[in-house]
């Protein structure tokens, strides 16, 4: 999956889109346009084909407008994609009684956050940890999350580390779910079609005496999973890891 990093956009001007503290209307004549409409129309676009399909003339076609009515709401591509990662980011679930604690919660936010990668892959590629774009579905997203481990001990550095670590570990699990589901789409066959065509030759080929741990945990995980690989499984096995890390600096500090 190619990378197409987000942060080049011109910082004001993103703000201001982001924001919305100058929207103009549309000109007269034209159809009735607006900065969410584009964002809307571009996000479609983005679900269906990928990123890379993704231009202003796209938007624009989907739309029935022309290319350059476009620009007097959104600057350019750059922006555009700071627009669509923020509105997609008011997508997750944030109930406030959650039953269970902050494993709860965070369980809560890491599935709403894999679950929004799912429906859009192309955030894998422009989303980044370090320049994070700072619209008001974040900024909500963000403090809806720092509240989930608030009052339970941690430092607000630490709060932060911890919403970042469930974060990373979403996205990387994210990423594995998407890759599979993208072989599958692209080639047309399924993880199972693909495991029943390649194990009769592979039956013939490999030694279980000289890869015995191999063989063992190859013939569970298949027998368990149908496939080498189970996206789902994965994610809640490593989740649970992840709290229990987290339950386990919280146990380990001095108590006051």
């Amino acid at each position: 999956m190619a990378t197409e990093y987000n942060g080049t956009a011109d910082p004001a001007r993103s703000l201001a889109l982001l924001w919305r503290t100058h929207e103009r209307s549309s000109r007269k004549g034209k159809p009735d346009l607006s900065v969410d409409r584009i964002a809307a129309a571009a996000i479609d676009i983005a679900d269906a084909e990928g990123l890379a399909a993704l231009s202003m003339r796209r938007v624009a076609e989907r739309l029935g407008v022309g290319t350059m009515s476009l620009y007097t709401y959104v600057p350019a591509k750059a922006e555009l994609v700071d627009v669509m990662l923020d509105t997609v980011y008011g997508e997750t679930a944030r109930p406030e009684d959650v039953p269970g604690g902050w494993r709860a919660r965070l369980a809560l936010i890491a599935r709403e956050n894999r679950d929004l990668h799912r429906r859009h892959p192309w955030m894998l590629q422009v989303a980044a940890v370090n320049r994070p774009v700072l619209g008001p579905n974040l900024m909500a997203k963000y403090e809806y999350e720092l509240r989930a481990v608030a009052g339970i001990g941690l430092t607000e550095i630490e709060m932060d580390f911890v919403v970042n670590l469930v974060a990373s570990y979403v996205q990387g699990a994210a990423r594995g779910a998407v890759d599979a589901a993208q072989s599958e789409s692209r080639s047309g066959v399924t993880d199972e079609q693909w495991w029943r065509a390649h194990a009769p030759l592979l039956g013939r080929l490999f030694d279980p005496e000289r890869y015995p741990t191999a063989a063992a945990v190859g013939s569970a995980v298949g027998e368990s999973h149908g496939s080498a690989y189970d996206p789902d499984a994965n994610f809640e096995f490593g989740l649970e890891r992840v709290l229990d890390g987290i339950e386990a600096f919280l146990a380990a500090r001095p108590r006051p």
